[in-house]
């Protein structure tokens, strides 16, 4: 009876077809009657099996099971699985999703060989359940125990960020902790994914399935391998090349290949740097010079400017004094204004060279960060590296100009500025304010503030005495307005005359009087009686008028000495004629010297405020 397929062939593999067909041929082959009876026969055949049955016995005595790792041939590709031939008796399936994926597209091709795992012999339908992943964590499993027996370094690609670290796939997933990842803490772990690196196995577990790598350890080894080469090659004004590795407030940490040198932000410009930021990013390259090396400690000072000339060097040449120029404005201090000049080269304007006439506090005032400005050199300090700049140097100046318009003896009226101690300030053009100086307030008055005369906003006249370019000043007089009631004063009163004065100010060494309105005389205590005084107050009062003769005059101290006791003699009619050579004598000396401690403060305090 032949062995041929009666039902539906439906759910069968190739194979499976292909196999039958085989068999059905070699039963019929066995009932045919052979020509040569010898080689075909029943009896040919030990225990009287026929061929086909020898077949069958042959192909299910291969020695396949579960777990066998064996290699195929990919026969046809379907939506779910692919179909491989492992030369059993069935073709194997193995899913589609087990290959991988590159450029949009299942890494599979008809033909191509590849190595499997047996997970079943047989399924429902008579064929052999197949696992390329199986197959590949397999030999990926002995290639990493291999590895990591032998500290061999492996190579893997990041798949995915984890907790505590990164996803890595060496043929198997295995783990990358954080702190092994870079020779620094990595703040963007995502910036690996994707990326393809080397790694050495740290932990191996195959039981567990637990692997642990690490790309630290290699970078440490780099690192230690570049760090004797260029420990070796260091020296002080070498120029070497670096990658920056991290940017702070201070300056930058140069990777030169093993060790880390700094490059101080004093150092990276001959020009003003705020942060180091804005020259270096990390990542960079650059090249550097070796300031200073540290053998013993291993530290290394950098430095990116020294890689250029010096502009100081030729500073002299290129901004003399005298020279005008242009410059842009760097920083503001409470002094004054930093211009930059060129690379490297800054200047200041003082607040007191940035205008003629405004008093300027703070250069806000004048200027702010970024202006361009028009300067002039005013000096240059190679050895401090200071050059001073002026601004309103470039403008018409306004004193002289003040000197000519206003020459002394000139009358103007002004508002009162402002009041200090010593004067007042009065405006006189725009932007320029004279001074009055106490002194100058009156010829007779003695005067102990200006703030009894005056209050700031009065309007005011008074005369040019003066114009000081160079300090620019000028000097106001107001009792210059009237003629000096001193300029006459001996003819006025000539000695020997008497008058009735008013007592204003009594003092231990005699009484002030007043002969007419900001005209006073000193009658000391030996003058005010005939009989001998101690205190002036037992004798007069201020208010009271008395008679008294004049004595003595000093017209350059502005004193007139006078005598009421020398009246009352001359009443007696007493020979008095001794008596006055003799007071007129002495009270040179005596009247001069207590005369004059009154207005001796009054001169002190006005040479003192002059001075100042």
């Amino acid at each position: 009876m032949n062995k041929t397929s009666t039902g539906s062939d439906k759910g069968k593999s190739k194979a499976q077809i292909e196999r039958e067909k085989v068999l059905a041929q070699l039963d019929a082959a066995d009932n045919e009657v052979p020509q040569n009876p010898g080689i075909f026969s029943k009896s040919s055949y030990k225990n009287g099996e026929s061929f086909a049955d020898l077949f069958e016995k042959s192909l299910d005595e291969r020695d396949f099971k579960v777990g066998d790792i064996v290699k195929g041939k990919v026969v046809e590709v379907q939506e779910d699985y692919v179909l491989v031939d492992i030369n059993y008796k069935s073709e194997g399936l193995i899913p589609i999703s087990e290959f991988r994926v590159v450029d949009g597209q299942r890494d599979i091709k008809l033909g191509s060989e590849v190595e499997v795992y047996i997970d079943r012999i047989e399924n429902e339908n008579g064929m052999v359940v197949l696992s390329k992943d199986k197959a590949d964590m397999a030999r990926a499993w002995t290639d990493i125990s291999r590895a990591a027996e032998s500290q061999e370094v492996i190579e893997g690609t990041v798949i995915a960020k984890v907790k505590g670290g990164l996803s890595v796939d060496i043929g198997v997933k295995a783990f990358l902790p954080g702190s092994q990842i870079d020779l620094r803490p990595v703040r963007n772990i995502d910036a690996y994914i994707g990326k393809t690196f080397k790694f050495k196995v740290i932990k191996f577990n195959k039981k567990r399935g637990n692997i642990v790598l690490s790309r630290r350890a290699l970078l440490e080894e780099e690192r230690e391998s570049l760090r004797s080469q260029t420990l070796d090659a260091m020296k002080e004004g070498s120029r070497v090349k670096g990658l920056v590795k991290n940017v702070t407030d201070y300056g930058a940490f140069i990777d030169l290949g093993g060790m880390d040198g700094l490059l101080h932000i004093t150092d990276m410009s001959w020009g003003r740097v705020k942060h180091p930021s804005e020259i270096l990013n990390v990542g960079d390259e650059v090249e550097v010079v070796v300031l200073k090396f540290d053998n013993e400690k291993e530290r290394v000072s950098l430095g990116m400017k020294q890689l250029e000339d010096d502009p100081w060097q030729k500073v002299v040449e290129k901004f003399p004094v005298g020279l005008k120029t242009q410059g842009k404005i760097v920083s503001l201090a409470d002094y004054g204004a930093f211009v930059e000049l060129a690379d490297g080269v800054e200047g200041l304007i003082h607040v007191s060279e940035m205008s003629w006439t405004k008093r300027v506090k703070h250069p806000s005032q004048i200027v702010k960060v970024d202006d361009v400005v028009d300067v002039q050199v005013l000096e240059v300090d190679t050895e401090n590296r200071r050059i001073s700049l002026g601004m309103k140097q470039l403008e018409v100046n306004p004193w002289v100009e003040m000197k000519d318009t206003y020459p002394p003896g000139t009358i103007i009226e002004g508002e009162v500025k402002s009041i200090t101690d010593f004067g007042v300030f009065i405006g006189v053009d725009e932007g320029i304010d004279g001074m009055v100086h106490i002194s100058d307030f009156s010829w007779t008055k003695r005067i102990n503030h200006p703030s009894e005369m005056f209050q700031k906003g009065d309007k005011v006249r008074a005369v040019v005495l003066g114009v000081d370019i160079e300090n620019e000043r000028v000097s106001l007089g107001i009792k210059q307005l009237e003629a000096d009631p001193w300029a006459n004063i001996e003819n006025k009163y000539k000695i020997g005359s008497q008058y009735d004065v008013k007592v204003t100010k009594t003092t231990d060494f005699g009484v002030f009087v007043e002969l007419e309105s900001d005209i006073e005389g000193l009658i000391h205590i030996s003058e005010l009686s005939v009989k001998r005084v101690d205190n002036p107050e037992e004798v007069v009062k201020v208010g009271d008028t008395i008679r008294a003769e004049v004595i003595t005059i000093d017209q350059d101290s502005r004193k007139i000495g006078l005598s009421a006791k020398l009246v009352k003699l001359r009443e007696q009619k007493a020979d008095v004629e001794d008596y006055v050579k003799k007071a007129t004598a002495t009270s040179k000396t005596s009247l001069g010297d207590l005369f004059g401690e009154e207005f001796k403060k009054a001169s002190q305090e006005s040479n003192t405020e002059e001075g100042s």
